[in-house]
């Protein structure tokens, strides 16, 4: 473990002026409360090196970029469980959204829910040809609660946010680059690479006009999107008080069909 992250969970590989930051929580790459609170931490920690310019974030092995949250920490209906992980998910990708050199996603499979909205927080994302992206979270009586429903319709636009969000709809890397979701599909194998070699681009850009550009270019949306992603954290919480929450996780863990109250 690198004097930079907290936990195994985020290992850290420092290439010159780039932090390679891999998602290492074998199954699927999921999130929980020690790889949240360690990101947060990871960032502050880079932001604090001036030696360090971009970053990359990708998944270990290779099917998973991210499969998102661990839902057997929803599996109780708990409010309290609810609210803190909500917030520490926001945490997390805001302080990655805000990190402030150049920040690229390496989507090297699967990036699905919190996975994706940890893509989304990234300033740019390069994505293998078998990546597939989604957020399924209504499919378990959830909502995406780290920028989801906010960073991808700022990409995509809201017609193809609600396909995704709404319609439960999975984004094949072809489709995501047509879309704008992804900047770049490369072949697989190939995402970290790619990444790397235009994270070495920024290190040729003075690291304090990154760092000035980058804010200039987040300024139009900041009026906004503090508001939705407030917003988005509540309605996460608030979907804690429903049958169909209780139901949409117990029956995605079980790996039965829900059965849905609209309650």
């Amino acid at each position: 473990m690198s004097n930079y992250s907290p936990t195994e969970k985020l290992k850290v590989e420092i290439i010159d002026h780039t932090a390679l930051i891999t998602i290492d929580n074998p199954g699927a790459n999921t999130w929980d409360s020690e790889s949240l609170c360690g990101m947060r931490e990871l960032i502050a920690n880079l932001n604090a090196d001036k030696n360090i310019y971009s970053l990359v974030i990708t998944g270990a092995g290779e099917k998973f970029f991210s499969a998102g949250a661990d839902l057997k920490m929803f599996a109780s209906g708990d409010k309290a469980v609810a609210q803190d992980i909500g917030l520490k998910f926001g945490q997390a990708f805001e302080a990655l959204a805000d990190f402030r050199g150049v920040s690229i996603a390496a989507i090297n499979g699967f990036a699905m829910g919190g996975g994706l909205e940890c893509a989304l927080a990234c300033d740019i994302r390069i994505a293998e040809t078998h990546a597939q992206m989604a957020l399924p979270e209504a499919k378990v009586g959830l909502l995406p609660c780290a920028g989801g429903t906010q960073r991808l319709t700022a990409l995509v636009g809201p017609g193809w946010a609600k396909r995704i969000i709404l319609c439960g709809e999975r984004i094949k890397a072809d489709k995501a680059l047509s879309l704008g979701l992804v900047e770049e599909v490369v072949e697989s194998g190939k995402a970290k690479e790619a990444a790397l070699a235009l994270a070495a681009q920024v290190a040729q850009q003075s690291p304090v006009s990154v760092t000035f550009c980058k804010e200039l270019i987040h300024k139009p949306r900041e009026a906004v999107m503090p508001q939705g992603l407030l917003l988005e954290r509540e309605r996460f919480i608030q979907l804690f008080d429903t049958l169909d929450q209780k139901e949409g996780v117990n029956a995605f863990l079980e790996k039965r069909s829900p059965d849905w109250k609209n309650a």
